[in-house]
């Protein structure tokens, strides 16, 4: 398996006598793997299969997963009968007697009831023909299309991640060239600064008379010590080495990419603050845009 981003769309539909379906599926980033179904009523027996069906095609992102049933030809299809229900009417007329007499102890204003309000409730207006739920051929058709629907957005979120892919390796290899410029001029900053270093200790600790060579030499270790950014760009190109191989991974690697970027933000930021000349200054401010242009994307992947 790729490189995968966690945004992605895919659809199937089908149709089944005068029933016609559509699943729809889309994702976006997120940090576990949160499934929302959106299931017409009576079809909830759908959603153990399709938590199953998408538990094991994906391991992150916020999924919404939604399913459309309708007749062909409109909302009965086929000239089916609709009726209205007696019993129903009864019971819905009797509910709304009931909350007129206590809101109005209550003083409470309600607004008056249509005869549509009425057919709206549910029970009232009825189809002679069984609801699509009921047949055990579309039922079979909606959970046989789970496993193909959570396959073709896996494929979609693989097609994206192929470009953050690319992305990522130009962000990666953006970095990989700027620490080898700091290392250059790392290297650069040590031998134009050693002498005015040597120089300026020897102002500060020849005042009281003749310099001590040996503290002088002690006073310089510390300085090219807190100066020395050599650990900062071993660290740099390690990472760099670790994001290489996680671009290859066959595994979701989005978690520990996160983390990287992390280690890559912090060995920047410590550059910068070492690096005691202007233009590794600028080297290491280049890297930091790269390092946050290469945690951003990192947020797309699965």
């Amino acid at each position: 398996m790729a490189l995968a981003s966690m945004t992605g769309f895919a659809d199937l539909s089908g149709t089944v006598g005068d029933i016609a379906w559509v699943w729809e599926t889309r994702s976006v980033n997120g940090r576990n793997l949160d499934l929302r179904l959106r299931l017409p009523d009576g079809f909830e027996s759908l959603e153990a299969p399709v938590r199953m069906a998408f538990g094991q095609a994906l391991s992150r992102g916020s999924v919404t997963v939604g399913l459309r049933v309708a007749r062909n030809g409109g909302g009965q299809g086929n000239g089916a009968a609709a009726r209205v229900n007696p019993a129903g009417l009864d019971l819905a007329i009797e509910a709304v007697e009931l909350a007129s007499e206590v809101a109005a102890r209550r003083g409470l204003p309600l607004a008056p009831m249509t005869a549509a309000d009425l057919l709206s409730v549910r029970g009232v207006y009825e189809s002679d023909s069984a609801s699509p739920s009921e047949n055990p051929e579309v039922m079979a058709a909606l959970a046989g299309a789970v496993k193909p629907l959570a396959a073709k957005l896996r494929a979609a979120r693989a097609d994206e991640g192929r470009e953050v892919a690319r992305i990522l390796t130009e962000r990666i290899d953006r970095i990989a060239a700027l620490t080898a410029e700091a290392r250059v001029a790392a290297e650069a900053r040590g031998a134009k600064v050693a002498a005015l270093l040597r120089q300026r200790v020897e102002t500060v600790l020849g005042v009281a008379g003749q310099v001590d060579e040996a503290r002088l030499a002690q006073e310089l270790a510390l300085i090219a010590v807190k100066a020395d950014v050599t650990e900062e760009l071993d660290r740099l190109e390690a990472h760099v080495a670790s994001a290489r191989r996680l671009l290859g991974s066959d595994e979701p690697v989005g978690r520990r990419f996160d983390f990287l970027t992390q280690e890559f933000n912090r060995e920047t930021n410590t550059l910068c603050a070492k690096s005691g000349a202007a233009d590794l200054t600028a080297i290491g401010l280049e890297m930091k845009v790269a390092v946050d242009q290469l945690r951003e994307q990192v947020q797309n992947v699965e």
